[in-house]
């Protein structure tokens, strides 16, 4: 199943070109920033975007990008190097193919005329799916039109947009980045291009096509996600919403946990970026390149609680994520530091903060009871030091959320607390807000906890960027929250959602 823009056809370049044009008619350059808005992207899409920046109408937009792609593309359309060749040696070897594409069928159609309207059993595109890429909709409509599993099948991308789509799929993902760079991942080959390719080597990238019972455990798979406390929304640095955006993209996640997203934090990142979302009351989020399939607990915990969704990553796999906020008063830390309390003392005063985590577990309890079918992750701001990480207080929250079988990946990635203190807290307090001059202290308190034999953890870090100057200045920081994030990358062994009883 190929794409078509930059992948079989030299149009990727062609659609930047016309976006550039449009988007300079409207007084706004594109940036490297703007890639993840325009490149593999449907019209809609992109136009939705420049009209939000500029304030031009949607429709007048949109109609300006249509013509100018259509111009570009009337005016000679050049395959890329070893499309062709490729597409016949598979016709040679009897093997179907499929154009799936986020481009209108006015302009697939105007493409496909030029490769050859037979070289395809089934074209797809922006007009035959209700959502587009990074959706998995196209593939999984391709793959109905095909009759095949999507197992069973490889797709051609040339965009991290077009591989979200495929991957969620659950298609195997062959890359060949025409403009913007795709890094590699289990389940997933990059190569330069299409020239090197048989179809010898498309098979081999197939999972041997079985039932369920008898296939081969598939190779993993890679999933990254943060937790972010975006500091009131992001509001107290100038251009936050960019900003956030940008760390984003550049950290290549796939689903974040969010706390204090200010009421419209998750929905406004989820629709910049072309995802999902789910924001419950004023305070809690989470936003996915993946499918949300279900929204699980209270509609409005209110500040201080959690919030779930269940993530479709493959017709054959979901994952659930809670998004947790636990409140900071009375905060451990500033009473061990300035106040000198005793570790009884200490342990007492996070039964607030306890008494929150055991109403999340026992929310959680039928997620964590299925965890060998579906894996589970808790991320967020605890508020609380780890049990892991300090030896003056068997500090409680962590600890319980380790008794329910919830694993710190952060500490799995990094067992010596000494040598990786993974501080999250804080890039901007440097001293005390008391005016005192009494340093800050500096507690890994944000999370990113996980329970099912299918996570395995590849790596965890603490994220940060440019040099935050401390409060108050920290309007013009490049980094727009008061906490470092907390990035984990999995790997994730696919379990079939109809191998055991377990709840889907």
């Amino acid at each position: 199943m190929f794409d078509m823009d930059g992948t079989l056809v030299d149009t990727e370049r062609l659609w930047w070109e016309a976006v550039e044009e449009v988007a300079a008619g409207l007084g706004r350059s594109l940036a490297e920033t703007d890639e993840a808005d325009v490149l593999g992207r449907p019209v809609e899409h992109t136009a939705e975007v420049l009209s939000r920046a500029t304030g031009a109408p949607f429709a007048e937009v949109a109609a300006d990008l249509h013509r100018e792609f259509a111009v570009r593309v009337r005016s000679g359309v050049v395959a890329r190097p070893g499309a062709l060749r490729l597409l016949d040696a598979l016709a040679a070897d009897g093997v179907p193919t499929a154009l799936v594409t986020a481009s209108p069928r006015a302009v697939a159609d105007h493409v496909v005329e030029a490769l050859g309207a037979g070289r395809f059993a089934v074209t797809i595109t922006a007009d035959d799916t209700p959502r587009t890429k990074p959706d998995p909709d196209p593939y999984l409509a391709a793959c109905h039109a095909l009759g095949v599993d999507p197992a069973a099948c490889v797709a051609v991308e040339d965009t991290q947009t077009g591989v979200s789509s495929a991957e969620a799929a659950g298609c195997a993902v062959l890359a060949v980045p025409s403009l913007a760079p795709i890094a590699a991942a289990p389940g997933r080959t990059v190569l330069e291009s299409l020239e090197e390719v048989t179809p010898a080597r498309l098979r081999e990238m197939i999972t041997p096509h079985e039932s369920h019972e008898s296939r081969e455990p598939p190779e993993p798979r890679e999933l990254r996600v943060m937790t972010w406390n975006l500091w009131y929304g992001g509001t107290k640095v100038a251009h936050h919403r960019e900003k956030q955006l940008k760390v984003i993209l550049e950290a290549g996640v796939d689903v974040v946990g969010l706390q204090e997203t200010y009421g419209t934090s998750a929905r406004e990142l989820a629709d910049a970026l072309g995802w999902e979302h789910h924001q419950a009351g004023e305070n809690l989020g989470v936003i996915s390149r993946y499918p949300v399939v279900a929204r699980l607990g209270a509609p409005d915990p209110g500040f201080y609680g959690a919030t779930g969704v269940r993530i479709r990553l493959s017709e054959r796999q979901e994952i659930v994520l809670w998004s947790a906020h636990l409140d900071y008063t009375p905060y451990g830390p500033y009473e061990a530091s300035f106040d000198g309390l005793a570790a009884p003392e200490l342990v007492a005063h996070e039964g607030g903060r306890l008494g929150q985590l055991r109403e999340i577990l026992d929310t959680m309890a039928p997620d964590l009871a299925a965890r060998d079918t579906t894996p589970v992750l808790l991320v967020g701001d605890f508020n609380a030091p780890s049990h892991l990480d300090r030896t003056d207080a068997e500090w409680p929250v962590t600890k319980a959320a380790a008794e329910a079988g919830l694993r710190d990946s952060y500490r799995d990635a990094h067992p010596d607390p000494i040598e990786e203190p993974g501080v999250t807290w804080s890039p901007v307090h440097t001293e005390h807000e008391d005016g005192s001059g009494r340093p800050e202290p500096r507690d890994r308190i944000d999370y990113v906890l996980h329970a099912g034999d299918s996570l395995r953890v590849l790596d965890s870090r603490t994220l940060v960027t440019g040099n935050p100057r401390p409060w108050p200045d920290v309007e013009d920081n490049d980094w727009p929250s008061d906490h470092a994030a907390v990035i984990t990358t999995f790997s994730l062994t696919t379990i079939p959602l109809g191998r055991t009883a377990g709840p889907v």
